[in-house]
């Protein structure tokens, strides 16, 4: 027997059908509850910052360089300040607080015992010093 042709089925398309969304149910309305709110608390005035520590002493001038590897600062006196060996001193800046006594002072690699504000001096210190620190006389 011979094969019999097989038909082709047609396949028919189906339309697409967008789905249907549920109906919005509807709340009841509850009548509304009167509240009573508390007042707002006042915000706290921010407490003012200390008032700052009053100077260790009479300024005398500012570290204007500082030599790491000498422990060496070059300081620049304030008008009308002379400076001593023997002298106490303060050095006071943004991370530099220490005292010192004055053991030397050089002018151009030469030691001297006395500086005056027109003297360019370089200052052995005991700590680290920043340029912008501030010097006191504490007495």
């Amino acid at each position: 027997m011979a094969k019999a042709k097989k038909k082709a089925k047609s396949k028919v398309k189906r339309k697409k059908v967008t789905a249907k969304r549920p109906l919005a149910r509807k709340k009841p309305v509850k009548a509304a509850k009167k509240v009573s709110r508390k007042p707002a608390p006042k915000a706290a005035k921010p407490a003012s910052p200390p008032p700052p520590p009053p100077p260790p002493g009479e300024r005398i001038g500012v570290v204007t360089h500082y030599y790491g590897h000498l422990l060496v600062a070059v300081v620049k006196l304030e008008p009308g300040i002379r400076l001593r060996v023997g002298d106490n001193i303060h050095v006071k800046g943004h991370t530099s607080d220490f005292s010192q006594r004055v053991d030397s002072l050089q002018i151009g690699h030469e030691p001297v015992q006395e500086v005056g504000p027109d003297d360019d001096f370089g200052l052995k210190v005991i700590d680290h010093a920043r340029e912008h620190d501030v010097l006191y006389r504490v007495k």
